[in-house]
């Protein structure tokens, strides 16, 4: 016999990555990282960190030694210095400013002196090498910096292109100052030009190095700002909380907070954990977790997220979940997750930048190789092969896509839709068919009392009376709706006595000293008791109806149902709007689904399928070539989020729909259904359009520059401009929703 080892545990570590300045260099980190035996690692550039499943036995110190092999450095995600995002801002900035105010007299004096030789002065090149120096050697230090590292490592990345270019530049003017400077030249697009005039490539050296730096720092604090849309989850946790021990109020951290503590929240102030109003009544703005515009109303019973802010009453709040267990916790969580994993395109642009930068540098080569093989002047082939090392530098790849993605992810987090991947992304782009499960989804999932509908002799209010009072006695869903609608029209319910459960009938009881009988139809018939004709009408469109009795006299029925969500039709024609096709999913019979399918708009309707059979239904829709995207939210629902091509799951469902579902719908109105639909064709657009830019940029500008119609200065402002660009572009995002609710 033979006996399969265990698998070896396996954890997940997240490390925050620094010195990463391209792709390329994550590309990097991650193929080294990838080379540890049982170690998968997701490396992404724009979030700087790295998401590592590495088998238990192994430590976190051999995955940091191995990226500081690699030439970076990694600490575990919480251990890093949180001002080390800033600390890099404010140095790019420092730096920035020293190039640029050099940069400009030095492009003024260089070009005038170069181009006017009557204006020139006894060693004039010398004060443009001079102005050039900290340029060159201290603003353009992190390229430098990057590109030896790189060098030991025998890699090469895209800092690579930008230091050589830049040093190539200074070199090639510092030669011709002192030993080259004695022949005219030529430049295309101006004409013959002075001796002396090659100095015009220290103005290249500072131009470029002054113009990626700008770029790379208004990219740094731009990524920041992208990030900062997930970190203001983080901000709207509680830090303390007042607690009710022995009656008397206590502030403590917000980490002594226990399940089931009594906490106190004052007007204005946070909600500190999930849990259920113990007393007190007020009005509590959810709109910063879950997206809902319209205050909530609370009172005991109800249940409240943490991070919603109480705006009027008192309240004292009994925790159900606290610290990661929270909503909130969850969502922030989660919403991390999604920004480590990668799309399916994004990986292809990792695989292409891998080999990208020793491409350019043979394309470089090349091109001072033919330029000087067919005779041209030096000087025109070092300009073509330095233009194009700087105009090839792929920044705008790298961004392309992460930047994207992480402001999609927290934009939709803001809105209470929460993206659990890329992945998610990518398939609600490609949906045709949404299929909404109706109870708890497209409904609320409990039981209302709809109608009241006294016989003669009695009225509403004393029929909700008689039947409120004894359904009090009982702990069914249907007696829970009764009572409730009881208690909303009447003040007070009187007392029963005798009560007693008839299961699968009803119940009875003795009221004020009359014998009440609150069942159905065959409960009634049993006992000898008329049922009125038009009872059984009442329960064909799905609704069920129970009957009220007094002292053996009908005294009316209820009608209780379980009611539509009020945003559910309009929901449907988004989706219509949208071009989807709309499907009810149900295990009801084929009247009451169809009554519901005609009051929401739903043109196809699935009645009478089993738990069981949900997936099946999803399967068979996309063996028929559909694009499915599959709404739930009960644990019935879990094989059929995970079936279609898209699951989006209820926050209120279980847990098992909410581990099962690719989005998460925190919104109880329906139409942050068509919302993440929207928001996701939006967020891919933007990367096709980052894409479409950084690649069409790269392929039309490389061979323009090798046929020496590429000023270097103007290849790197283009250069640095198409990053900013990009990221300006995906920060696009952060506006989503906020105008109106058209299709992006």
């Amino acid at each position: 016999m033979t006996i399969s080892a265990p698998e070896a545990a396996v954890r997940t570590v997240e490390l925050t990555v620094s010195g990463m300045t391209c792709a390329a260099c994550s590309a990097r980190v991650e193929r080294t990282l990838n080379k540890l035996d049982g170690v998968r690692a997701s490396v992404n550039y724009a979030t700087e960190r790295a998401t590592v499943q590495v088998p238990e036995a192994l430590s976190d110190d051999v995955l940091i030694e191995r990226v500081r092999k690699s030439g970076y450095t990694a600490e575990v995600r919480g251990d890093e210095d949180p001002d080390t995002g800033f600390a890099r801002v404010r140095d790019l900035r420092r730096r920035l400013v020293v190039a640029a105010l050099l940069a400009i007299p030095l492009g003024n004096l260089s070009i005038t002196l170069a181009l006017v030789p009557r204006l020139r002065f006894p060693g004039w090149e010398l004060l443009c090498l001079v102005l050039a120096v900290p340029v060159v050697f201290w603003s353009a230090l992190p390229f430098h910096r990057a590109t030896l590292r790189n060098l030991r490592h025998r890699s090469s990345s895209m800092d690579t292109l930008v230091s050589l270019g830049v040093l190539s530049s200074f070199a090639w003017s510092a030669w011709s100052a002192f030993a080259g400077g004695t022949e005219p030249g030529y430049w295309i697009g101006f004409g013959p030009t002075a001796a002396g005039a090659d100095a015009i490539y220290l103005d290249v050296a500072a131009g470029v190095t002054t113009f990626l730096l700008a770029g790379r720092y208004f990219e740094s604090r731009s990524r920041r700002s992208a990030a900062g849309l997930l970190a203001a989850l983080d901000a709207l946790a509680a830090k303390d909380v007042r607690v009710l021990r022995d009656g008397a109020e206590r502030m403590v951290p917000i980490g002594e907070l226990a399940v089931g503590d009594l906490f106190v929240v004052k007007p204005g102030e946070s909600i500190a954990a999930d849990g259920i109003v113990d007393s007190g009544l007020s009005t509590v703005d959810v709109s910063a977790v879950t997206g809902e515009p319209v205050p909530a109303e609370v009172a005991e019973g109800d249940r409240v997220v943490g991070a919603s802010v109480n705006r009027d009453g008192r309240l004292v709040v009994r925790a159900t979940a606290v610290g990661a267990h929270t909503q909130l916790a969850q969502m922030t969580a989660l919403a991390e997750r999604a920004q480590a994993r990668k799309a399916s395109v994004q990986r292809l642009v990792d695989r292409i930048c891998a080999v990208f930068v020793p491409v350019v540098l043979g394309v470089a080569v090349l091109t001072l190789a033919v330029w000087l093989l067919s005779g041209a002047p030096a000087r025109e082939g070092f300009a073509a092969a330095v233009a194009v090392l700087i105009i090839a530098c792929p920044c705008a790849l790298g961004l392309a896509t992460p930047t994207a993605l992480m402001a999609g992810v927290g934009r939709g987090a803001q809105l209470g839709i929460l993206i659990k991947g890329p992945d998610a992304l990518e398939a609600s782009r490609t949906v045709d068919t949404v299929v909404l499960d109706k109870t708890g989804t497209v409904t609320t999932g409990k039981m209302t009392v709809t109608a009241c509908l006294p016989a003669d002799g009695f009225t509403a209010g004393e029929v909700l009376r008689y039947a409120g009072a004894v359904e009090a006695g009982s702990e069914h869903a249907i007696a829970a709706a009764v009572v409730t609608a009881a208690r909303a029209e009447l003040p007070d319910l009187p007392g029963v006595e005798g009560f007693g459960a008839l299961p699968g009938l009803g119940a009875k009881g003795e009221v004020e000293g009359r014998e009440v009988l609150v069942g159905n139809a065959r409960l009634f018939t049993d006992r000898g008791i008329g049922v009125p004709e038009d009872f059984a009408a009442a329960e064909r469109d799905g609704a069920t109806a129970i009957l009220v009795a007094v002292d053996g006299r009908v005294a009316g029925y209820l009608v209780i149902r379980d009611v539509v969500k009020p945003s559910a039709r309009a929901a449907v024609a988004d989706l219509h709007a949208l071009g989807l096709r709309t499907v009810l999913l149900t295990g009801d019979n084929e009247a009451a689904a169809r009554a519901i399918a005609d009051e929401i708009g739903v043109p196809d309707v699935r009645a009478g399928v089993l738990p069981a059979e949900k997936a099946q239904v999803v399967e068979e829709l996309r063996v028929g070539g559909a694009r499915v995207a599959m709404v739930g939210d009960g644990i019935n629902d879990g094989p059929a989020l995970a079936t279609a091509d898209l699951g989006m799951a209820m926050a209120q469902g279980s847990d098992i729909a909410l581990r099962s579902a690719d989005i998460v719908l925190v919104r109880e109105d329906l139409r942050v259904v068509p919302d993440a639909i929207r928001l996701a064709d939006r967020t891919l657009r933007i990367i096709r359009g980052n894409l479409a830019w950084a690649f069409g940029y790269n392929v039309a500008a490389i061979p323009l520059a090798a046929l020496g119609l590429l000023n270097p200065l103007i290849a790197g402002a283009a250069m640095s401009l198409s990053s900013v660009l990009v990221v300006s572009n995906s920060l696009r995002l952060k506006d989503f929703g906020r105008s109106d609710r058209r299709p992006a």
